[in-house]
């Protein structure tokens, strides 16, 4: 097990835990056998789903991985506003033919994370993130009795000292550019349109002066001076999901992964349409439609348009998928996942010699 984080990975960069099947072990598999460091994503699984993946990537490598948990949300305390934005889209289930599943959106917002800590303390592996929240002190020591090595995603300074006093052996710093959720520790609907997220470098240098402990940097990175340029300004590692997504070892949908350079769509935007929170995706229909009037209720409003956005996959239409990408996306590579590790490194090392950085493809 690892004792440091440089004890991870041969390079600095992690590819990120997304959650909804793009994350599946070929993919964490192919990052960590390249020397990047691979990450699956147990949210939105059971237990032992997660458990069964878990298997199945010890079987295609042996190098370190990580497993991200989603941290239990709060009750909802008014059904109410759910139950009028399913009858928003009432439209939506008459086009793709698809009933809204019927749910108790006051059920369903522990993701099962209780069984699944039982199962990582178990049978231990070498990384553990969690997003969406900071746990306890005691769930920290008990992973670091077990030697697991633990992260939590941040996306302010103080959520950073939050989880460094907890006992996290690390940060991800998520800036406003990173697609897919904002891992907030706290969802405040008031701040939504607000302008309140914090770009990756600044929000690098307020935790760089709040914390002892490492960092790893994430949002809307795609190219390896991007990396050099948040490890030259504190980050020991950088963490990449956009770029990794369109590689043929993501378990992405196919029309999500064409979508990152599709010229329809130009721009992404942060988003409660698909789950009730904010999320950052490709500007579509569906997105411009139902946006405005989503209520902050996750991950109620998940579970509530889940059938929805597979029937639309289904029927080939991305206008009403939720097509989660970074700002970076028109980037994209398609590129096998180890060698677009080998690649970024590449592009690190030259971009670490014109910073006159200490060159070499580890983390620092």
């Amino acid at each position: 097990m690892p004792t440091a984080l440089t004890d991870l990975c041969r390079y600095p960069i992690v590819q990120a835990p997304m959650a909804g099947g793009a994350a599946r072990p070929e993919l964490a598999a192919a990052v960590s056998e390249a020397g990047g460091l691979g990450f699956l994503a147990a949210g939105y699984k059971t237990a032992d789903g997660m458990y069964q993946e878990i298997k199945q990537l010890r079987g295609l490598t042996g190098r370190p991985f990580g497993v991200n948990l989603f941290m239990p949300q709060p009750s909802l305390a008014d059904a109410a506003p759910v139950e009028v934005y399913r009858e928003q889209l009432a439209g939506e289930a008459t086009w793709y033919e698809s009933p809204i599943a019927e749910l108790d959106p006051y059920g369903g917002a522990d993701d099962g994370y209780e069984a699944k800590l039982a199962i990582l303390r178990e049978d231990p592996v070498p990384v553990v993130s969690f997003a969406f929240g900071c746990p306890s002190r005691a769930v920290f020591d008990g992973f670091a009795e077990v030697g697991t090595y633990t992260i939590v995603t941040v996306t302010t300074a103080a959520e950073a000292q939050a989880a460094q006093w907890s006992g996290a052996d690390a940060v991800c710093v998520q800036g406003i550019e990173a697609g897919g959720h904002q891992s907030t520790h706290r969802d405040d609907p008031q701040a939504d349109g607000t302008g309140a997220g914090v770009g990756l470098l600044s929000l690098l240098a307020q935790v760089h002066e709040a914390v002892q402990i490492p960092i790893i940097a994430a949002g809307g990175l795609m190219r390896g001076s991007q990396i050099a340029a948040v490890l030259a300004v504190g980050a020991s590692m950088a963490q990449l999901g956009t770029a990794f997504l369109v590689t043929p070892e993501s378990g992405a949908n196919t029309l999500h992964k064409q979508a990152m350079t599709n010229p329809l769509f130009t721009r992404t935007e942060l988003t409660r349409a698909f789950s009730g929170r904010p999320a950052r995706g490709l500007v579509n229909r569906f997105l411009r439609e139902h946006g405005p009037y989503a209520p902050a209720a996750y991950p109620a409003v998940h579970h509530l348009t889940s059938g929805l956005r597979k029937a639309a996959a289904k029927a080939g239409d991305a206008q009403g998928m939720a097509l989660w990408a970074g700002q970076g996306h028109r980037m994209a590579r398609e590129l096998p996942a180890g060698q677009l590790v080998e690649v970024l490194s590449a592009e690190l090392d030259v971009a670490r010699s014109a910073l006159n950085l200490p060159a070499g493809g580890s983390a620092s």
